[in-house]
């Protein structure tokens, strides 16, 4: 086992876009546990979306990051010396200590996983908080009902391509899906959406309308922007939308504009909500008996991109942003 540890640290905050300029490659040294601590060899981390918001200065649902520490996110990997009762080493854990290669995890937030029942990255993704996430926004917080139209943005994207997959599963009448490229609009249609566009191809409300003549009922949001204003158009009275993200405003430098058609929200009453999924914790055993039975009967498939190597994780992150991923975006360490 090396004596070195290797961290992303954030160097400075983004004004913008990201660039690799605001992270830097740190060696450490490698730590030892405590009492009721484990150290972890990290195989597999997340890199999400929402890690953007946590790299500005600002007041949120999480504190941001600090400048000059490591930053953190999902991760798996294996214990190799354990000081807690319940952990020993060679379990594979699920914890919060992602962007480095040895992770000092306090044992009461570390989760024992079996990578017999699914591979380990399922856990970061489909089995995860990428699963519950689309589960819990599309069935709780929009409430979904069968013979509905369902429309999701940024739809094969880890969150996105699992919400139209449990709609067509739980009996939407019609699921619509955007994307950023003919690649993953063929992808949505070999995962059973109904229809699916690249946005790039012309105004979202223009597309959205092709996709859904008769209008939607539920939107799930991971972008904002556009999609959210052609949604409120499209959504037919009584119609909900869960407000999962906005990436198309993350790196704005200036506040977004609303939708400059939310008066409409009024007389189609309308409900937008936003969520997060930590609140929806109680479904947890519910989602993963009914995701876990999908995924074993070949009823739903999930997409992984890998990068390799701790090195690469600021670039990963990039992509992300980006949209170079096809599902979940991983890095290997």
């Amino acid at each position: 086992m090396s004596e070195v540890n290797r961290e992303i640290h954030l160097a400075s905050r983004p004004t913008g876009w990201p660039t690799a300029d605001n992270f830097r490659l740190v060696e450490t040294e490698l730590p030892k546990p405590g009492p009721g601590q484990l150290l972890v060899r990290n195989r597999y981390m997340s890199v999400d979306p929402y890690m953007r918001g946590r790299m500005n200065d600002v007041k949120s649902y999480v504190p941001p990051y600090p400048l000059d520490a490591p930053l953190d996110g999902g991760a798996v990997g294996e214990v190799v010396a354990a000081e807690a009762d319940g952990f020993a080493p060679g379990d594979v854990v699920l914890h919060g200590l992602g962007w480095r290669e040895y992770a000092l995890v306090e044992a009461r937030s570390a989760r024992i996983v079996d990578p017999d029942l699914a591979p380990v990255t399922a856990y970061l993704g489909v089995l995860g908080m990428t699963g519950l996430t689309a589960y819990a926004g599309l069935l709780d917080v929009a409430a979904m009902q069968p013979g509905e139209t369902v429309f999701v943005s940024a739809a094969a994207g880890a969150v996105g391509s699992l919400v139209g997959q449990i709609a067509t599963l739980k009996g939407a009448a019609r699921v619509v899906g955007s994307a950023g490229s003919a690649e993953k609009v063929a992808r949505l249609r070999s995962l059973g959406f109904d229809a699916a566009f690249d946005y790039h191809d012309g105004p979202v409300r223009d597309a959205l309308r092709a996709a859904a003549p008769e209008g939607i009922d539920v939107y799930f949001d991971n972008v904002g922007g556009d999609h959210l204003e052609a949604a409120i158009s499209a959504l037919r009275p009584h119609g909900r939308a869960a407000i999962c993200g906005m990436i198309s405003q993350y790196n704005s430098a200036e506040p977004p504009a609303a939708p400059r058609n939310l008066a409409m929200v009024i007389g189609k009453r309308l409900t937008l909500r936003g969520f997060l999924v930590r609140d929806h914790e109680p479904l947890r055993e519910q989602f993963v008996r009914e995701m876990s039975g999908w995924l074993r009967e070949g009823r739903l498939s999930y997409d992984e991109t890998v990068v390799d190597g701790i090195e690469n994780a600021p670039a990963a992150f990039l992509g992300l942003l980006r949209g170079e991923n096809l599902g979940k975006m991983l890095v290997r360490l």
